[in-house]
């Protein structure tokens, strides 16, 4: 029995050896599924974003009689008006700060070589240098090489941004469609994946199909009402202190403040940069601003509009969110805490149903 096992496992473990194998040779076969895969993933993570977080509106509507295709057309016709509102009040003078931070970055360049260029030939470091001339020299030569890539990698964001621009414009032609697909007949979805389960558990994944949903939708009208309210409490600290730039900086504590703990760091780093440029006290005020906004926002923001929903560990958060990191970047940081938390509702249902089927098991 132990031999035939083992003849078993073994003769597994050589098939996915030879798949991985055969894979990394066909690699030009995959290529073509590959962007097809890529250029449909945003469109369709969106549309189930947007899915989660209006369908709720179109319940209502529906709960207060309004037929159900008008229920779909109020709801567009409120989200178009309300992005004329923020392409007028907002969209403009945040597009004329970027222009205006693209055209500081090569004064800040010019400002931080020469602080640099400063540091090193202050007598301090001279001193140090004695003893360190080597290290120095390689840090110096390191420094002066980014300083000159910069150009470069400046010219790579702006071809990388008209690429963005191609997308989002396959994002805004696709998305209106396959989201009123969604409204029309996402309530079918559950019962379709029960079709694929024995009859006897198909009330169990349908249950599991619903409780999922709602812990998605749950989360992220959570997660946008509170970046909306620290992205606003980011701005008027930045207005109060003067900062650069106020509406991208506070735009990039919003968007970043989606990825629980790291966000706030990574949406505050880029405010305390150009603070600095200014002054160290200003560096220092842009810092105590992200921290009442944090603690605002964990203390009483989060948990009166999250509450416990998804009942999920700080230290697992950042063990995921890092390890998410790794595999799939900024896109998978902000996936990986939804996407564990959905598999955990479909776990622990999974978990319920076998318990309460095996209680339900005669004695023998």
């Amino acid at each position: 029995m132990t031999k035939s096992k083992l003849q078993f496992w073994s003769l597994q473990i050589l098939i996915i050896i030879a798949i991985i194998y055969v894979g990394s040779k066909i690699t030009f076969l995959l290529e073509p599924i590959g962007i097809f895969v890529t250029t449909l993933f945003f469109p369709i993570i969106i549309t189930l974003f947007l899915y989660f977080l209006l369908n709720p509106i179109v319940k209502f509507l529906t709960r207060k009689k309004v037929p159900f295709f008008v229920a779909i057309i109020l709801v567009y016709v409120g989200s178009f008006f309300l992005g004329l509102i923020m392409i007028s009040y907002f969209i403009s003078p945040i597009t004329l700060q970027f222009n205006e931070l693209y055209n500081a970055i090569p004064i800040y360049i010019r400002k931080a070589t020469h602080f640099f260029e400063s540091v090193i030939h202050s007598s301090e470091i001279k001193m140090i240098q004695e003893d360190y001339s080597e290290l120095f020299e390689t840090g110096k030569e390191k420094l002066f090489e980014f300083a000159n890539t910069l150009p470069d990698i400046v010219t790579g964001w702006i071809y990388n941004f008209f690429g963005i621009m191609s997308k989002i414009a396959i994002i805004l032609v696709s998305v209106p469609f396959l989201l009123f697909y969604m409204f029309k007949d996402g309530y079918k979805f559950p019962m379709a994946v029960s079709r694929f389960f024995p009859t006897s558990y198909r009330d169990e994944v349908i249950t599991i199909m619903k409780e999922t949903g709602e812990t998605l939708s749950s989360y992220i009208r959570g997660q946008v009402t509170v970046a909306l309210i620290v992205g606003t409490l980011s701005l008027i600290g930045y207005l109060i202190i003067d900062l650069p730039f106020p509406l991208v900086m506070a735009m990039l504590v919003m968007v970043t403040n989606i990825i629980p703990y790291v966000g706030p760091i990574l949406g505050g780093a880029p405010a305390v940069i150009v603070a600095l440029f200014d002054s160290p006290v200003k560096a220092l005020l842009v810092i105590l601003v992200i921290l009442i906004a944090q603690q605002l926002e964990g203390n009483v923001i989060s948990p009166l509009i999250l509450g416990k929903n998804l009942d999920v560990h700080p230290a697992t958060i950042i063990i995921i969110l890092l390890a998410a990191g790794n595999i799939a970047g900024l896109v998978g940081m902000v996936l990986a805490v939804p996407f564990y938390a959905v598999t955990k509702v479909i776990v622990l249902n999974i978990r319920k149903i076998i318990k309460v089927r095996q209680q339900k098991k005669p004695a023998t």
